[in-house]
C-alpha cells in the first residue's frame, strides 16, 4: 500500500502544479474563444470578433465553403497577397497588421475571380475557424 501511495504522489504533485499554473496564467491554455459574426458583401468576407478572447490569427486556420464546396485556394491568414484572393485583407488578417484579433475588431478578405467556386448572390457561404486542429466556430450566411 505504501508503494502505491509513493508512486502516485509525483503524478498528483505535477497535476496540482499544472492546475495552479493555469489558474494563475503562468501556463498556456488552449481555451481560446472567439464569438465572431460573418458578413458577405460581393466577394468580401468579413468577420467581426464580437466577444471572447483576443486571438492570435497566426495560429488560426480559416476554411471557406460556398454552397458546401471548399474554395480551391483557402486564405492563409495572416497574408497580404495570396493565390485566389485580392491583395490587402483588412484588420488582423493582413500580414502587416497586429496579428491579435481583439474583441470588437473586424477582419476581412476578398475572394478573387481566379478562385473557385465564385461567391455569387444567393450562395451559402460557410466559414470555419480552427486553432491547433480544433474547431472554434462555424458560421454561415447567404451572400
Amino acid at each position: 500500500m505504501a508503494v502505491r501511495i509513493a508512486a502516485g504522489l509525483p503524478v498528483a504533485v505535477v497535476l496540482a502544479l499544472a492546475v495552479v499554473g493555469v489558474s494563475l496564467g503562468m501556463l498556456p491554455t488552449d481555451s481560446a474563444t472567439v464569438a465572431p459574426t460573418l458578413a458577405v458583401e460581393g466577394d468580401r468576407i468579413s468577420l467581426t470578433n464580437r466577444g471572447g478572447n483576443a486571438v492570435d490569427v497566426g495560429r488560426l486556420t480559416v476554411r471557406v465553403r460556398v454552397d458546401g464546396t471548399p474554395l480551391t485556394h483557402q486564405p492563409p491568414v495572416p497574408f497580404f497577397s495570396a493565390r485566389g484572393f485580392h491583395s490587402g485583407p483588412t484588420g488582423p488578417f493582413n500580414a502587416g497588421a497586429d496579428p491579435t484579433w481583439d474583441p470588437g475588431e473586424r477582419a476581412s478578405f476578398r475572394v478573387a475571380s481566379t478562385n473557385r467556386p465564385s461567391v455569387d448572390a444567393g450562395d451559402r457561404v460557410t466559414v470555419e475557424l480552427r486553432r491547433g486542429g480544433r474547431r472554434l466556430v462555424t458560421l454561415s450566411v447567404t451572400a
